[in-house]
């Protein structure tokens, strides 16, 4: 018979999984080794010390929710197994998609592989998983058929299938929260307010679970082993169940909608949609071709770099009304690096017109 549950109980009672600790440890090891390249590589913009913090915090975790005392007591209290239900699926999953391990994988690696990383994430496959309509209903199905059925009893008493379930959890949780939390460079890119919405449409999915449990007057069938001392009875235990995932669930729900409300007042603050870390290599790049250079115009310095500009097509305004004509003549404007965090603004696009305007007038062009 296992000891009460509690604190200590959580903290000593461990079951060593073999398949897990060597997915998590491999995991870590490909992540951290990901993170050391991107530094060595661009030692002036390092990968953010706080993702590789958030990836393992997720990867410890899972190791926490399977092998710990969590794990130790879930086939003997159904509360204890639905805590574990929401670390899977509601805690580790979000610090996984914070850690954008996808970014840091086309970031450390070469081609043939970060061609091939940029194909999976823009195939059609993997748009449609992380399509926001489809990760609702996948995350509301995964929790009502794993709780509201005859799922759970036969998950209890079959280990294969047990595990199979919090993979599950792993992968839905995941792909719910990557259009909604993420900044990977997948198709789907949300606005706050519907990804404000979609966490409030979720939330009723758990609050409704949560009711459905804690008003069944049927034990929970396939809880094996005997209770440990001091534990509630086996319904008072499916209505503890219930409560933490009625009770939990929609704190961790409602936490994340502060979190994505305080995003979006933060992109409002700086007039970016939160692109991070790509946004401002990709804005630093920006700057340097625009950026006026310092031989005179038409000067032998500035043939080379010209000549490739000779063969392109005739410069032309994008966006913001601005024309070539209005902006030949003005002088150089420089790059805007931080007056709105992102290139796709008005005074960048004023300063792409003129570099197009500089690179198509006449004692610019080689030869003249």
């Amino acid at each position: 018979m296992l000891p009460p549950f509690g604190w200590q109980a959580v903290l000593e009672r461990w079951e060593f999984a073999p398949v897990v600790t060597a997915i998590a440890a491999v995991f870590a090891a490909l992540y951290l080794w990901g993170a050391w390249r991107v530094g060595r590589r661009h030692p002036a913009r390092p990968w953010p010390w706080w993702r590789t913090a958030l990836f393992l915090g997720g990867l410890v975790v899972v190791v926490l929710a399977t092998e710990s005392g969590i794990g130790a007591y879930d086939d003997v209290l159904f509360w204890d197994h639905m805590i574990q239900h929401l670390m899977l699926i509601m805690i580790a999953p979000p610090l996984l998609v914070l850690g954008q391990p996808v970014t840091l994988l086309m970031h450390a690696s070469r081609n043939p592989l970060h061609t091939w990383a940029k194909q999976v994430v823009r195939s059609r496959v993997a748009t449609f998983l992380t399509c926001p309509p489809f990760v609702l209903v996948l995350y509301a199905a995964t929790i009502a058929a794993t709780h509201l059925t005859g799922f759970m009893s036969v998950a209890m008493t079959n280990p294969a299938l047990h595990n199979a379930e919090h993979a599950l959890y792993l992968v839905v949780g995941y792909l719910f929260f990557l259009p909604i939390l993420g900044s990977e460079p997948i198709r789907w890119r949300l606005s706050y307010p519907i990804r404000f919405v979609i966490l409030v449409v979720a939330m009723p999915v758990d609050t409704f679970t949560g009711l459905v449990l804690s008003t069944e007057n049927t034990p929970m069938k396939g809880m094996s082993g005997p209770r440990p001392a001091g534990s509630p009875g086996p319904l008072a235990d499916l209505h503890a169940g219930g409560a933490v995932m009625w009770i939990g669930g929609d704190a961790i729900m409602l936490g994340f909608m502060m979190l994505v409300f305080l995003m979006w007042a933060h992109a409002d603050r700086v007039g970016t949609a939160s692109r991070g870390w790509l946004e401002a290599v990709r804005t630093a790049s920006f700057d340097t071709l625009v950026a006026p250079s310092a031989p005179a115009r038409g000067g032998p310095e500035s043939a080379p770099d010209l000549a490739a500009a000779a063969h392109a097509p005739p410069a032309t305004a994008v966006s913001s009304g601005a024309t070539p004509g209005s902006d030949a003549g003005a002088a150089p404007e420089p790059a805007v690096a931080g007056a709105r965090g992102t290139i796709d603004d008005d005074e960048h696009l004023a300063a792409y017109n003129a570099y197009l305007a500089r690179l198509n007038q006449p004692g610019n062009r080689p030869g003249r």
